[in-house]
């Protein structure tokens, strides 16, 4: 898990009736960053059990290329994808809410990024025992701009401002086919097909990994936002933000071939 606390500053403010988190990096801290994240990066591409299986069962060099061969090659699919990581263990340690799969492991091709909705956390509600839900727009850039946020805006706000079908369904077979948590597959399954999703059971989190300071850009979003359900904004603030996303692929190959 990618431990923000220990390379970044956090900043909280409320925007209205919505909330915002900036995290910086601290430049003293960047290969602390560069060596938690690596560290979780091979786990979003490969399950643990497969990578433990290749360092078992394989030469040094064979089970590497089980996790670089993984790798996106372009600066760009790895920018994103490096998002989406962020996204999901942000959610994961920080939310309250549970990202059940990791998508990556699903990619169609390496240097290809996924379609559909970036990541949808879930948490079962103890009292109604229906499914809360975040659905999630992630996006990495070099310089953020007030457009990506609109774009993202775009993706949070399709199918009503809901998870849409097709990805909640992407998640529950995926969770069926592993055995994994089959009262989550179950309850997926009754939101879909039984109950639906009430407006009120989805919050939006717009999550951005940037070279540049978001947090004007991420408040205007959020004021600009005219809908009924709740928005969390959060943005990671790294300077040298693609150099730094080639130290942490570097870092992860060099790690595969020195287990």
């Amino acid at each position: 898990m990618v431990q923000f606390n220990d390379w970044c500053n956090s900043a909280d403010a409320s925007v209205g009736n919505h909330r915002l988190r900036v995290m910086t990096g601290r430049p003293a801290d960047t290969a602390v960053g560069v060596q938690v994240t690596a560290s979780a990066v091979p786990g979003h591409y490969a399950a643990e059990e497969r990578i433990a299986r290749a360092l078992t069962r394989l030469r040094k060099p064979e089970a590497a290329r089980v996790i670089t061969d993984l790798l996106p090659q372009t600066p760009q699919i790895r920018s994103g994808d490096l998002g989406e990581i962020y996204a999901t263990e942000w959610i994961n340690a920080h939310s309250g809410y549970r990202a059940p799969i990791k998508r990556l492991r699903w990619k169609d091709h390496r240097d290809m990024a996924m379609r559909g909705d970036d990541v949808i956390g879930m948490i079962l509600d103890p009292a109604t025992q229906g499914l809360r839900f975040l659905k999630t727009e992630a996006k990495s850039r070099i310089d953020l701009r007030a457009q990506t946020l609109g774009e993202a805006r775009i993706g949070l706000d399709k199918d009503g401002g809901r998870p849409s079908s097709h990805a909640l369904t992407f998640v529950s077979a995926r969770l069926l086919e592993l055995g994994n948590d089959l009262p989550l597959v179950d309850a997926i399954d009754d939101a879909l097909y039984r109950h639906g999703i009430p407006v009120e059971s989805v919050q939006h989190l717009l999550f951005t990994f940037s070279g540049n300071a978001p947090q004007a850009l991420l408040t205007q979003a959020l004021q600009a936002y005219p809908g009924p359900i709740g928005q969390w904004g959060v943005g990671l603030h790294v300077d040298g933000h693609a150099q730094f996303i080639g130290a942490v692929y570097a870092q992860v190959i060099a790690n595969a071939n020195n287990p």
